[in-house]
């Protein structure tokens, strides 16, 4: 790859997104048609596909052997873990998280969709939306996925009949009208297992005239989801080099969370209140006149102020309150332990880390019925409900809609250390 390429490739947008369907919707197979088509597959993978799916008796090459990597999930021929593949067209970079679709590895859902921009839920033509199209988007909703995509699967299999499509279409709306984060929703009808509509238009539905899927997910707008109002640095590593040249440098080095950063900008460091100008912003490419989401550099400042590993950089004129109270919708992770209030954790806060204890379980929610459950609130894994958590120190939070980064934290067992939650701030 010739230097220039490779600047171009490293300067490309990419889009995070992850799939979502239940059980034999196709989603492997979906991937697999994607990265097939869009020539995105090694030679040796080809074969090694072909050769597999001889050994299956499948009539056709079984695309979804790509995305599902486990033995158990080949066998299976069901998805358990998150896959993670990555691939390229000429305009944009792509990150898909494959996430299972059954019940009991929700919490894998979670994990795989909480960095997406946008989710590809799959249908089954023949099934129409059923629970788990409803726990899905519950779940796309709750991790504040602005961008939903609703594959109709399967169209081969309804004869491409444009009222079996229109049917889902007016179903899916009504339920989703409940959700209040998923700003736009695409329906695409296609036939992963033939090709229909995921790179290459279809022949066999001339009455769909919106994008394929590749096309879609190569223009879909996603710029407006960074916030870059409110202003946050977290600080992972404070530099102190003690070299020679660098005798006196003093660099606060971490991720922007949001907001834009630029040399001169007054700042507050949090919990502490202390204020100071930024100086200079450095990173691996050098002095930047500017940093925003999500970029990483190393900020200098103008004054000595003390700062360390869990503190949080933001405007001066855009300060959050910090709290010990926090009131959070959780997924809870573990099989070994179950949560009920009093329970006592480590909350780990963007690069912060304090003591915690939940003073309360509100609800849990049925994720199937979106009904809140407030008879039986001990939380067991892949549960997901709101809880109220009292922390050991002042936490600088926002809530999840604002900013995913410092609106998210985790819990952590004391003793064996094992996340056991994730949490949204509400």
């Amino acid at each position: 790859m010739s230097e220039e390429t490779n600047s171009g490739y490293l300067d490309m947008d990419l889009l995070r997104f992850t799939t979502a369907g239940s059980v034999d919707d196709g989603k492997s197979t979906l991937i697999g048609r994607l990265l097939y088509d869009s020539k995105a597959i090694f030679e040796d993978q080809m074969e090694a596909m072909e050769t597999s799916s001889k050994a299956r008796g499948d009539e056709h090459v079984n695309l979804a052997l790509l995305t599902d990597g486990l033995r158990s999930e080949r066998e299976q021929g069901i998805t358990i873990d998150v896959a993670y593949r990555y691939f390229a067209t000429p305009k944009r970079k792509f990150i898909i998280a494959d996430t299972p679709g059954h019940i009991q590895y929700t919490r894998n859902m979670v994990t795989g969709a909480s960095t997406a921009n946008l989710a590809i839920v799959l249908i089954d033509a023949r099934k129409g939306v059923i629970e788990q199209t409803c726990r899905h988007s519950f779940i796309a909703n709750l991790l504040r996925i602005q961008h939903v995509v609703v594959c109709v699967n399967k169209m081969d299999l309804v004869d491409w009949d444009e009222a079996v499509f229109d049917k889902i279409v007016n179903d899916f709306k009504q339920f989703a009208s409940r959700l209040d984060n998923i700003v736009e929703v695409t329906f695409i009808p296609a036939s992963a297992l033939l090709g229909d509509n995921i790179v290459d238009k279809s022949e066999n539905m001339p009455w769909y005239q919106g994008p394929t899927l590749l096309y879609h997910l190569e223009t879909v707008y996603i710029g407006a989801d960074e916030n870059h109002v409110e202003a946050r640095f977290p600080v992972q590593w404070v530099i102190r080099p003690h070299s020679d040249k660098y005798h006196d440098f003093r660099g606060f080095a971490g991720r922007v969370a949001g907001g834009v950063f630029k040399p001169g900008d007054e700042v507050t460091v949090m919990p502490s209140g202390f204020t100071s100008k930024i100086k200079a912003i450095e990173s691996m490419d050098g002095p930047q006149d500017e940093v925003f989401a999500p970029m990483s550099a190393t900020i200098t400042l103008e004054d000595e102020i003390d700062m360390s590993r869990g503190d949080i950089l933001v405007k001066a004129n855009n300060c959050p309150e910090p709290t010990q109270d926090i009131d959070a919708m959780i997924c809870w992770f573990s099989s070994e332990k179950k949560l009920a209030g009093r329970g006592k954790y480590i909350l780990r806060h963007s690069t912060k880390e304090v003591k915690a204890i939940v003073n309360e379980v509100c609800y849990k929610v049925n994720i199937n019925t979106l009904h809140k459950i407030e008879d039986d609130l001990v939380m067991e894994l892949n549960d997901i409900g709101r809880i109220k958590i009292r922390t050991s120190a002042p936490v600088i939070a926002d809530s999840y809609k604002t900013n995913r980064i410092t609106g998210s934290f985790v819990l952590i067992d004391e003793l064996t250390n094992a996340t056991v939650a994730a949490g949204m701030i509400i």
